[in-house]
């Protein structure tokens, strides 16, 4: 299997370039103002890349050398992958004397530049440009074959007698920076650089963001424009101090002379596409490198470098995915994703994870397996925020730290492992108190209640949602809500309600009783004991399992004491069980006197009265 890291733009470059065009306008239209971009890194890709050069010139001959002063319009130049290399991004840069042609055409498609470049020579005072646009969806659409770049046209800076040919700085010429993956590749990491920077005598250029692993196959690629075969005054070329060459086609001497080192032509004229193999010129642990140039005659230019360094390092970045807030609570749970993207090489476990709130460190956690290349780590945290922690704040994870800064593993970019957001817990909804619910006892704490009201007693707004459940559980879920709120029955006394006031952001959960009261029994005085199913009995509603401590006895019209019962006996039929028993055990028909005893606090006198029986 074969593990291939994505790439991604270096935004902050980019940012900077598109601050280079505007400044290149600007001194278009102001007379006189000098100016050139220095090179700095535009994109960085990791993973099995490489890169190659195509383009051609536009001068049909060598400057200076005799020929008429002019350019061609259109030049041609082939693209020649093996089929096992993909195109990942290819960029064209197309130069010239004069302040430039920003209008092209390559094979047939018109062509507007993403970025421009100026460079004015500080000699003659003559200015240069430059032109980049990405172009790797039509390359990637053609493949390999001829390319046509048409419809340059300089030649209104190359009128006879012009100074650009007066000092045989006529030119112009196209080249794509072609990056492509191969599976076969070793990893490697490669940087493009562009801008555009003249050598009047001597231009240095440091390249950083390196990170050299292992310096085996390194190499570096220059566009470089108005560079002549005939001028060897001093033009050098040295990395980190040492002199490069590649002869006889780039000899010491003479580094910029109208070359192209990938197809080994010397009739380039005034442009070069040159590579150079830097194996010997760049350390194992350098993060930058130093090139210097001299030219003691030739005005040459830099536009865009290329290296490819073998880097086997691992990236570790991480964000923040969810923050689950809940309402009326410090305890936040924080779901987040560690990456190893760009990268060239797994991210070992375990990689510390810190956690700060407002820069204070709040705690920590770590990866718990190796990440492979382009793969990723997801984990969960759960944090009890300080009440010292206003509101809001900015929680920060940053992955390799111990949380003093410290981390344990050596990437290929140290500065991108914090994920930084703002957090402000949600608004909770303000609510009134709820008093609590009366229902007459129905036995055993049981009654039946209606709490409609309080959704309106409950809210400070009107347009907050209310739903009243059983548990506390439910209330935090909103899940099965009580839907009949005007005949609840609830069996116990008391049983507690939960209420969910729910605001725009965030909930509330508050509560009210429903608490049942002994309500007056009510005696039905009458007792027809033919048990024909119709006040057989001597019953009194809202008495038993109510009243669970009354007594009642039974008398007779002359004061006798002939019955008496409880919560755990029946109900009177007309049976004595006190004094004289009948042979049958039933009192005769007449009227009776009951004292009932509820035994009740809030019933503190019996209650008395007459009743009349019939068997």
């Amino acid at each position: 299997m074969v593990l291939m890291c994505n790439f991604r733009p270096q935004r902050f470059y980019l940012v900077k370039t598109k601050l280079q065009n505007l400044l290149f306008i600007v001194g278009l239209l102001v007379s006189g103002v000098a100016g050139a971009q220095e090179v700095t890194l535009y994109e960085q890709f990791n993973g099995r890349y490489d890169f190659v050069f195509f383009g051609n010139t536009l001068n049909p001959h060598e400057n200076g050398s005799g020929f008429p002063c002019q350019t061609l319009t259109q030049a041609s130049a082939a693209l020649n992958l093996a089929p096992t290399d993909v195109i990942a991004k290819a960029y064209l840069y197309w130069a010239g004397s004069g302040t430039g042609d920003f209008n092209v055409k390559l094979n047939g498609i018109d062509i507007t530049p993403d970025r421009t470049f100026s460079h004015l020579s500080n000699t003659a005072g003559l200015k240069y440009f430059s032109a980049f646009k990405d172009v790797t969806q039509q390359i990637i659409d053609t493949g390999n074959g001829d390319y046509l770049l048409s419809e340059l046209d300089v030649s209104e800076f190359l009128v006879p007698g012009s100074t650009y040919c007066g000092n045989a700085t006529n030119f112009a010429g196209w080249a794509i920076v072609v990056v492509y993956e191969n599976p076969a590749l070793p990893i490697n990491q490669l940087n493009v650089y562009d801008g555009l920077q003249g050598v009047p005598n001597q231009l240095t250029i440091t390249l950083d963001n390196l990170n050299v692993i292992d310096n085996e196959g390194a190499k570096i690629g220059f566009v470089a424009w108005e560079g002549d075969r005939l001028i060897a005054n001093n033009e050098t070329l040295r990395i980190n101090g040492i002199l490069v060459g590649n002869p006889p086609l780039n000899p010491t001497n003479n580094a910029f002379n109208g070359t192209n080192s990938f197809t080994n032509s010397n009739t380039l004229y005034n442009m070069d596409l040159d590579v150079y193999d830097i194996q010997g010129y760049i350390d194992i642990g350098d993060v930058s490198a130093e090139i210097r140039l001299t030219s003691g005659q030739d005005v040459v230019m830099i536009n865009t470098v290329v290296t490819k360094l073998n880097s086997q390092l691992p990236d570790a970045t991480i964000a923040i995915d969810n923050i689950q807030l809940p309402c009326e609570s410090r305890e936040i749970t924080v779901d987040y994703t560690v990456y190893n993207v760009d990268c060239t090489n797994e991210l070992p476990a375990p990689a510390r994870i810190a956690v700060f709130v407002d820069d204070f460190y709040l705690a920590s956690t770590q990866t718990t397996g190796e990440i492979p290349i382009g793969g990723s780590e997801s984990g969960q945290i759960t944090l009890t925020i300080p009440d010292i922690i206003p509101d809001p704040f900015e929680l920060r994870f940053s992955v390799d730290n111990d949380g003093n800064g410290n981390g344990g593993i050596v990437e290929l970019e140290e500065s991108n492992n914090d994920f930084v957001t703002t957090v402000a817990f949600p608004v909770v909804p303000e609510y009134h108190a709820l008093p609590e619910v009366l229902a007459c006892n129905e036995g055993l704490g049981a009654g039946t209640y209606n709490f409609s009201g309080h959704r309106d007693l409950v809210v400070t707004d009107p347009a907050h949602g209310v739903s009243f459940h059983e548990t506390l559980a439910d209330a935090q879920s909103g899940q099965n809500p009580i839907l009949n709120t005007e005949n609840y029955t609830a069996t116990a006394s008391p049983t507690e309600v939960f209420v969910r006031i729910e605001g725009p952001t965030c909930y509330a959960i508050t509560s009210f009783l429903l608490r049942t009261r002994n309500c007056p029994p009510t005696v039905y005085n009458y007792i027809s004991a033919n048990e024909d199913g119709y006040n057989d009995d001597f019953f009194i509603d809202g008495l038993r399992d109510i009243f669970l401590n009354f007594k009642l006895s039974v008398y007779n019209r002359w004061g006798q004491l002939v019955w008496m019962g409880n919560n755990n006996m029946p109900n009177w039929t007309g049976n004595n069980n006190q004094g004289f028993i009948p042979l049958d055990g039933r009192t005769p028909d007449g009227t009776y006197f009951y004292i009932l005893e509820l035994n009740d606090p809030d019933y503190p006198a019996p209650l008395k009265g007459y009743l009349y029986y019939k068997k």
